[in-house]
């Protein structure tokens, strides 16, 4: 088993990132030297989960920072670095790559967002519209909600015909591929899955069957959120037995004989 150490809940913004930097590079200070001689191949360093929306030039200042800082101490480690707006594949695809070799860029994956995070009250009005199904079903297609409205999900909301479906997964995905495959750069897929509680469970099941596909289609390493919480892929408390069975086929489980 690999372990990635990862610097959650960040403050970092536009206006607090020369007096937030040098927070976040001293923590990592006290865990590189912690760590310092832990094998390279079994512990990676993700620098900031989910950068805001933000300046993208501040974030790339940001992260040289913090990657010159650490690599005083630890020249091995692998680090794993994502771009701004929550690890964007738009902001990773419009991103210049660091000079240090030994990065892994990463995104996290939840398009389309119109049904990942449906009914997820901290997104806001936005995904208010519940009941979409994957893949997109002309005859039970949910009314758009009103507090939607006026917002970038009613936009999304017309855009589902054509965005919700594999082949736009693929899509999608392939904007990052081509990027790192651009620059010669490693990229993993740290986060997909979807809200659990307005989805229902065959397409959730589908959804996430499809993304696995296509990451593995354009050799995307993945790791799918989450384990017990609101993006779950259990009934219940996480074993075998409230694993459903489609879910099992999504994830590509087999049983051990």
């Amino acid at each position: 088993m690999k372990l990635i150490i990862d610097y959650h809940y960040g403050q970092l913004n536009d206006d607090n990132y020369l007096t937030e930097t040098p927070k976040i590079i001293n923590t990592w200070l006290k865990l590189a030297n912690y760590y310092k001689n832990r094998g390279s191949d079994d512990l990676f360093f993700e620098l900031y989960n989910e950068p805001p929306h933000m300046n993208t030039q501040v974030w790339k200042d940001a992260a040289y920072n913090l990657v010159t800082a650490i690599r005083k101490v630890d020249k091995k480690r692998t680090l794993i670095i994502g771009a701004s707006n929550f690890n964007s594949i738009y902001e990773l695809s419009r991103f210049v790559r660091l000079a240090d070799e030994n990065i892994i860029y990463t995104v996290h994956f939840y398009e389309p967002f119109l049904f990942t995070h449906q009914g997820a009250l901290w997104v806001g009005d936005q995904v208010a519209t519940t009941g979409v199904t994957f893949p997109y079903i002309a005859e039970k297609f949910p009314v758009l909600n009103p507090k939607t409205k006026g917002t970038w999900g009613e936009t999304n909301y017309y855009q589902y015909r054509t965005d919700g479906n594999e082949q736009s997964l693929t899509d999608k995905l392939l904007i990052v591929k081509k990027w790192a495959t651009k620059y010669n750069v490693p990229l993993v897929c740290t986060e997909y899955g979807v809200y659990n509680k307005y989805a229902d469970e065959d397409s959730r099941c589908r959804y996430i069957k499809a993304v696995r596909h296509a990451l593995k289609k354009l050799n995307i390493p993945s790791v799918l959120w989450e384990y017990n919480d609101n993006f779950s892929i259990f009934n219940g408390k996480p074993s075998l037995a409230t694993l459903p069975a489609c879910m099992r086929d999504a994830i590509g489980y087999t049983a051990k004989k």
